[in-house]
C-alpha cells in the first residue's frame, strides 16, 4: 500500500508509533525514504553468504516486516544456521510472521516479540540492527553494542545501519534539503514531510558519524564504513 499516513494527519497530533497504520505501508514508505534501501538490503545477504556459519544465529534485531531476514534467508540457502527476528511491535511481528510464513526458503526464521535493548544474544555469527539503534534510548545504546560483541562468535559480523545527524547545524541544514529533495522526488510533498518530522522528532535520535564509530570502538567494535547514501550510513563492525 502507498504511504499517505501524513497526507491528512493534523500537526501535533502525536508522535511517530510503529502501530498497524504505518505496518501497512511500511515497505512503500522506506522505499521512498531511504536511499539505496534495496541495495543495501542485498549487500546484506552478500555478507551473510560468507559470514554466516554453521550451527550459529543471525540476529534481526528491529526486524519490522522481515525485509532483512528474508535477504539473509534466501542468501544462506539450506545452511545450517537459525535467524531470530525481533521488535516491540506486534502489529510489525505479526505481518512478518505471515510474511515468513509465506516465504518457501529453507533455513528456520523465529520471530519474536520482544525489547532488542535487552533481549538475550548468543552464538551469533551475524547481528543486523538496520536503521534501529535510532529508536534506541541513548543511555542503552552502548550496552547493546556490547551484548552484541559478546555474542558474536570468532569471525562474526555486526551490521549496524543508521541515519546521521550532521557534524554542526549547516552540514545537518544540507543533509536536510537533499533528503527532502529525494523523497519529494519520490512524491511525497513538503506538507507530509513536515507532519512526519514533527511526529518523528522525539522518537528518532540520531548520532553523527563520529559518536557511532566511537561507541562502536567502546564497545570493542572495529567499524568500516561499506555503504552511504545521504545520510544513511552503514557499517560492518568486527571484532579486532
Amino acid at each position: 500500500m502507498r504511504d499517505e499516513l501524513f497526507v491528512n494527519e493534523s500537526p501535533g497530533s502525536g508522535e511517530f508509533r510503529f502501530d498497524e497504520a504505518v505496518a501497512r505501508v511500511f515497505p512503500d514508505m522506506l522505499r521512498r525514504s531511504i536511499p539505496g534501501y534495496q541495495t543495501l538490503l542485498e549487500l546484506v545477504g552478500v555478507l551473510a553468504q560468507r559470514v554466516v556459519s554453521h550451527d550459529t544465529r543471525v540476529y534481526d534485531l528491529g526486524c519490522s516486516l522481515g525485509a532483512v531476514s528474508l535477504s539473509i534467508r534466501h542468501a544462506l540457502g539450506a545452511r545450517s544456521a537459525q535467524i531470530i527476528a525481533v521488535d516491540n511491535s506486534l502489529a510489525m511481528v505479526e505481518r512478518c510472521r505471515a510474511v515468513v510464513d509465506a516465504d518457501s526458503a529453507l533455513v528456520p526464521v523465529e520471530v519474536m516479540l520482544g525489547d532488542v535493548a535487552t533481549f538475550p544474544l548468543e552464538n551469533a555469527s551475524l547481528i543486523v540492527l538496520n536503521f534501529t539503534l535510532q529508536f534506541v534510548a541513548e543511555n542503552e545504546r552502548l550496552a547493546l553494542l556490547e551484548r552484541a560483541a559478546r555474542a558474536l562468535v570468532p569471525g562474526g559480523v555486526l551490521v549496524l545501519s543508521e541515519k546521521v545527524r550532521g557534524l554542526d547545524d549547516e552540514e545537518e541544514a544540507k543533509n536536510q534539503r537533499l533528503h527532502d529533495a529525494f523523497r519529494q522526488a519520490n512524491g511525497y510533498s513538503q506538507l507530509e514531510l513536515g507532519r512526519k518530522r514533527e511526529a518523528l522528532e522525539r522518537v528518532l535520535v540520531p548520532d553523527t558519524i563520529d559518536q557511532h564509530e566511537a561507541r562502536l570502538a567502546r564497545a570493542g567494535l572495529v567499524p568500516r564504513q561499506w555503504f552511504r547514501a545521504l545520510s544513511f550510513v552503514s557499517w560492518i563492525a568486527e571484532q579486532p
